[in-house]
């Protein structure tokens, strides 16, 4: 049975897969609600500004229990897009941040992108895997605006741990406040705060294109990576590339969903697996990419223990070691970032100081399940 027709019941039977150290779950940017000061928040205090945007101050509403998610048909815009891209960059400033990923324009605003911009947009941000839009508004229109302007790219994800601003559960909020000091703890376990994966990869139908948007960040530090996994993929040998299609992997949302309730968080939803390709096509490009993380991925479908995490843990290090196929994005005032999350890898980075507010928004709209096409070695 190929991938795509993957069943539930198949998916069920892999919940109770022992994990180790090949794809251990790590959360440290979204401490939950027994870290977070409100009144703080709003009021400020010990020199500390109150939060800029307060409207997007996360709530967790305890008594809302959201249904599993249904199927739907998702259409990739970016299939309509001119490859010129001229509704999109006219009199836009576009540089490269690498020969292979990533890529910062100046002098546009998404927020007035009419359909055939927004459908360049899609193939643009497929083709550089993310760009960092400088001088944007998206912060301070309502948020219903910017949930509009999301929506064209697909169906909302509701998060089903997350924060949340107060009627907007479409909104993840990326925040650390002001006031938490619980980086310090973190390290003391932890020598590092990489946390590589792609955006909820345990759904059926995982995120496409995907909006992150900038409402406060420490003056440095804070950055994001990403990473190219169609150059990743395309790094490897022909013949290691051919023994790693047709093999599949189970995405778990278990341990996300244990560490949320460990630290007084919610569960909007009951934690769901699936089963998706380890190399993945794009509908738009066609270009193949890995598609695992450690965050997410528990173990390769067939393989034995021993032998899907020796497997794994070579992928997950491949891709953590690529610094040349991955780009590091400097947050700044205004910024909007849009990446693909099919064919990138992300982490932040919690390299700054306690006393520092960090406060982002993600729209983060569903794709295509997961598929993958023939092999076909390159000449």
């Amino acid at each position: 049975m190929s991938s795509s027709t993957t069943t539930t019941s198949q998916v069920q039977t892999q919940k109770s897969v022992t994990v180790t150290g090949a794809g251990d779950y790590k959360d440290i940017f979204n401490a939950g609600p027994t870290s977070y000061n409100k009144n703080k928040e709003l009021e400020g205090s010990g020199g500390i500004a109150p939060a800029k945007y307060p409207n997007y101050l996360p709530t967790w509403n305890f008594d809302t229990k959201y249904p599993p998610l249904e199927p739907f048909e998702h259409y990739d815009h970016g299939k309509d897009a001119d490859p010129a891209f001229p509704n999109l960059l006219k009199g836009a400033e576009v540089a490269d941040l690498t020969a292979n990923i990533g890529a910062e324009v100046k002098g546009i605003q998404l927020s007035k992108l009419d359909s055939k911009g927004r459908d360049e947009l899609a193939l643009f941000v497929a083709q550089k895997k993310v760009v960092a839009f400088r001088d944007q508004d998206f912060a301070d229109l309502p948020i219903s605006e910017a949930l509009e302007f999301g929506s064209y790219f697909g169906r909302h994800h509701v998060h089903p741990t997350s924060g949340a601003p107060e009627g907007h559960p479409e909104v993840h909020l990326v925040h650390r406040g002001a006031h938490d000091t619980t980086s310090k703890d973190f390290f003391e376990t932890r020598t590092n705060s990489v946390q590589w994966h792609s955006d909820v990869t345990y759904e059926q139908q995982p995120p496409g294109t995907t909006i992150l948007y900038v409402l406060e960040v420490p003056d440095a530090g804070g950055d994001t990576l990403f990473c190219n996994q169609a150059v990743a993929y395309s790094r490897l040998s022909p013949e290691f590339q051919k023994r790693l299609h047709g093999l599949t992997c189970l995405h778990s949302a278990v341990q996300q969903a244990e560490s949320s309730k460990a630290r007084g968080g919610l569960v909007r939803r009951d934690p769901v697996s699936n089963i998706h390709p380890l190399v993945r096509t794009h509908p738009a490009t066609g270009e193949k990419a890995l598609y695992v993380n450690p965050q997410f991925t528990r173990r390769i479908i067939g393989y034995k223990q021993e032998e899907s995490e020796y497997l794994l843990k070579f992928l997950f290090d491949h891709i953590a070691k690529g610094q040349d196929f991955q780009v590091r994005v400097k947050w700044a005032p205004g910024t909007v970032v849009v990446w693909d999350n099919r064919v990138t890898a992300h982490s932040a980075l919690l390299d700054w100081e306690d006393g520092a507010r960090r406060h982002l928004a993600r729209i983060t709209p569903q794709a295509e399940r997961p598929f993958e096409t023939p092999f076909v070695e390159k000449k």
